[in-house]
């Protein structure tokens, strides 16, 4: 337990606020799952015995017109759908012999999930994870729908207080050049601010009633705190959005940039910041961690000593409602690249190119999960939109005891119109079982040891 809590800063406070979050994401997730598994075993004929909530002692439980037993049970870690002829909860084995019980008729035998059709076992099983890829296209689209999008020519919705004195921006004005440099849209803001002097003074052109207004204001990328990465140590240290980093090893700071180069060079050495927030000065040390990031321009990945924090303007764009066609394209373009980046953070561990400290356990998901509760509301559903993908992508994988395992026993039967033998079934599952519990030990392990060793 005290390496648990030394997990999370040796606050017990932020433990019992991780677990409550993460029970609250692992519940809704597997509710789901869950769900999809017996809504599609349903509507295929498949009867369901008991929907679970949890594993072990049965906390609240009824049963439904259908003799559908629904409970909650008392270890919020998982759940299952048990259907009539399952042995277990796992789906390990069958109560029934290849006739059935004595006494079942082939009808009744239709309602099993060893009696009834290939197909139908089939959708039932791949249910599961595609209702948690539903999950995550759900809140993609309701958070985009909620937030609107930010394009066309950058006009300023508010500006960001900051320590630097002088004139700047005000609400409605439309961007139009910086230093000289036209800017058209954010893509080319963006270009046009990498190349910016490190300088306080930056010459802002914007159109404001109608009319081309230029004036001396503050650097548009400053050392500002855009948002706060989870499992991090930004969070560790209490650093929030819309913070400024004045000052970072000793160095007066004026851009990201300067924060950027302080914190690569600092190799895991503990750095002393300088933050204004709301008008007060105040002084902290955080001691940076290494991350392996996707590398967008040359693929794979990338190491770097990281706070754990994005950069942020000095403004905060105007947005518009997103349209349907916009919202759905949007959210689908979103989940493909949480689902490319988790697939190929996967193989680089396999092959050992990045460190298997990327893999969470369950400590690790928790703070994953308290932390995304800290930072804010946007935070907590993005994590749990990509935590069910997570889930759903595992679950496919072709382990036995996992959904894709028993897709591949249904493939088996399909090709050679036989199912695989009890005996052979169980040793496989069992085989499969103690993989997986390996796999959750070893990334239970290194949740402690990782964090021990700065990752």
């Amino acid at each position: 337990m005290n390496d648990v809590i030394a997990a999370f800063g040796g606050n017990a406070y932020a433990v019992v606020w991780a677990i409550f979050f993460f029970i609250i994401a692992i519940s809704v997730i597997v509710a789901i799952h869950e769900y999809g598994h017996y809504i599609v075993g349903r509507w295929c004929g498949i009867h369901a015995e008991v929907f679970s909530l949890g594993f072990g002692p049965v906390l609240l439980s009824r049963t439904d017109k259908r003799g559908t037993k629904w409970q909650v049970a008392a270890v919020p870690l998982g759940g299952y759908v048990k259907f009539l002829g399952d042995a277990n909860a796992a789906s390990v084995g069958s109560t029934l012999d290849a006739e059935g019980s004595p006494g079942m008729s082939a009808e009744e035998r239709r309602h099993t999930m060893t009696g009834a059709p290939l197909w139908a076992r089939t959708l039932t099983v791949a249910a599961g994870p595609v209702a948690n890829f539903i999950l995550t296209y759900v809140i993609l689209l309701v958070m985009i729908s909620s937030f609107g999008i930010a394009d066309g020519q950058p006009t300023v919705g508010r500006m960001v207080d900051t320590p630097w004195a002088g004139e700047s921006a005000r609400e409605g004005d439309v961007i139009i050049a910086l230093n000289g440099q036209k800017v058209s849209d954010y893509k080319s803001m963006s270009d046009v601010t990498a190349a910016l002097p490190r300088t306080p003074g930056i010459e802002w052109t914007v159109l404001r009633g109608g009319a081309e207004v230029t004036f001396t204001g503050p650097h548009p990328m400053p050392p500002l705190v855009g948002n706060v990465t989870v499992k991090s140590a930004a969070v560790a240290a209490g650093l929030l959005q819309g913070d400024v980093i004045t000052r970072a090893g000793g160095r007066d700071l004026v851009t990201f940039t300067d924060l950027q180069d302080v914190v690569f060079s600092s190799d895991g050495q503990p750095v002393a910041l300088t933050i204004w927030r709301a008008g007060q000065t105040q002084e902290l040390t955080l001691t940076p961690r290494k991350r392996d990031l996707p590398d967008e321009e040359n693929g794979g990945f990338k190491t770097q000593w990281l706070i754990g924090i994005g950069s942020g303007l000095t403004f905060e764009p105007t947005t518009r409602a997103a349209g349907l066609g916009e919202t759905f394209t949007a959210a689908a373009r979103s989940m493909w690249g949480i689902t490319t980046t988790t697939l190929s953070g996967l193989s680089h561990m396999v092959t050992g190119k990045i460190s298997m400290c990327n893999m969470s356990g369950m400590i690790g998901m928790a703070e994953i999960m308290g932390d995304a509760a800290t930072v804010g509301p946007e935070t907590f559903f993005s994590m749990l939109a990509a935590l069910s993908l997570g889930i759903g992508l595992l679950n496919l994988f072709p382990i036995p005891v996992l959904d894709g395992g028993h897709l591949v026993f249904f493939g088996y039967e399909a090709v050679t119109r036989r199912k695989p033998s009890e005996r052979a079934f169980q040793v496989m599952m069992m085989v499969g079982l103690i993989f997986l519990l390996s796999l959750m030990a070893l990334a239970l392990s290194g949740d402690v040891i990782c964090r021990w060793f700065g990752r």
